[in-house]
């Protein structure tokens, strides 16, 4: 019997953008809650773009079954969504006068270090991005963003060379479906008619 044509898909728990986009949404939340005002439209906008980065991972693998082509449209859109985070907390940055930390800044490192962690959720982060200093705060928060894209941009990659070498949904229907008629050829039985 050919493969099924359907592959296993949602296990989005599993991806690691998925893992650190959930902590960059969770601290952007309560990020938002510490430094804005409740009414600026920016809360509003920093938290939307979180959670579509999230949201959107979610729902590129629950649709990579039926289409590698919405999964990666979806997973574009995650990693667009952390882009217009990222120039958010830079906005952030910006208008109080702060330095972003460069890549080889201790803390920057440090937090690497934290994200290679296996496991590694809110928990692991939660001093870096409750710190009580908003510098220290906005910085760990853009790191874990940048983490989060560089994964969504070899996730992409993947899924590229994945469609450029298995097909979508329709070719592996054909391949199954072929496949079919050949086991039942085999077996001496045309198909699509009933065994005697």
């Amino acid at each position: 019997m050919p493969d099924r044509f359907l592959p296993p898909h949602g296990g989005y728990k599993k991806l690691l953008s998925y893992q650190r986009a959930l902590v960059v949404y969770e601290a952007t939340v309560r990020f938002c809650e510490r430094w804005f005002d409740r009414r600026d439209r920016t809360v509003d906008q920093m938290v939307q773009a979180a959670r579509s980065g999230k949201q959107n991972i979610v729902e590129a693998s629950m649709a990579s079954g039926t289409s590698k082509e919405m999964e990666i449209k979806l997973t574009n859109v995650a990693r667009a969504s952390m882009e217009e985070l990222l120039e958010d907390y830079r906005d952030f940055l910006r208008l109080r006068g702060i330095e972003e930390w460069p890549k080889n800044h201790p803390y920057a490192k440090r937090l690497s270090e934290l994200a290679r962690t296996p496991g590694a959720d809110y928990e692991t982060f939660r001093r870096a991005v409750e710190h009580p200093d908003p510098a220290i705060a906005a910085n760990a928060i853009i790191g874990l963003i940048k983490i989060t894209t560089y994964l969504l941009d070899r996730q992409i990659g993947q899924l590229e060379k994945a469609f450029l070498e298995e097909g979508g949904l329709r070719e592996r229907m054909t391949r199954a479906r072929l496949e079919a008629r050949e086991e039942q050829r085999r077996r001496g039985r045309k198909p699509g008619r009933p065994k005697a």
